[in-house]
């Protein structure tokens, strides 16, 4: 049974990977939620489409004064130590951080996310490892679900998703889910 992870949810404002426009992290230790972390992120490139602004509702007066990628992914570092490494500086841990598995539903979007914005910021990606609950979905409930969309898996887990495609939102759901069958 996963005991310790953070799960993760980012929204795009474009079609790039790189165009991280907020993120929500759920920290998870000995099996209980034990912090979470919401952030606006000025998008890089810096613009919305019109399907992504549909999905999730933010737009360029919304993150038009967020602070960049790396300064967030430096305050979550920071909130991240301090939850499981508490003990230890930041620069001690950076890497240790990489030990603390990622969940998220469909894991590929936001671990593809997560590789690009690191890419376009020149920061070191430390492989973080990340666990899909879209794939565990389909392994438990397999075909009894109607479809494997976070709000149907996590409904199906006992979690009533609210504020769907609000990155924290999300995150907490993932988190409900991974908690349930992973």
């Amino acid at each position: 049974m996963l005991r310790d992870f953070i799960a993760i949810d980012f929204e795009t404002a474009n079609q790039e990977p790189s165009s991280v426009c907020s993120v929500g992290v759920v920290m998870v230790r000995d099996g209980q939620i034990v912090d979470s972390f919401y952030s606006l992120i000025q998008p890089e490139p810096n613009y919305y489409n019109y399907w992504c602004q549909r999905v999730h509702g933010l737009s360029e007066s919304d993150t038009e004064d967020a602070p960049v990628f790396s300064r967030v992914w430096q305050q979550l570092e920071e909130r991240i130590v301090e939850v499981y490494f508490s003990n230890q500086e930041l620069d001690d841990v950076r890497y240790q951080i990489a030990t603390i598995p990622f969940v998220a539903h469909n894991a590929r979007f936001d671990e593809g996310c997560l590789k690009a914005v690191f890419k376009v910021y020149q920061m070191d990606y430390p492989d973080y490892r990340f666990y899909d609950t879209l794939t565990a979905s389909r392994r438990q409930f397999g075909q009894s679900l109607p479809n494997h969309q976070l709000h149907t898996v996590a409904a199906a887990c006992g979690y009533n998703l609210e504020n769907h495609h609000h990155a924290l939102a999300d995150a907490e759901a993932c988190a409900a889910i991974a908690l349930y069958i992973l």
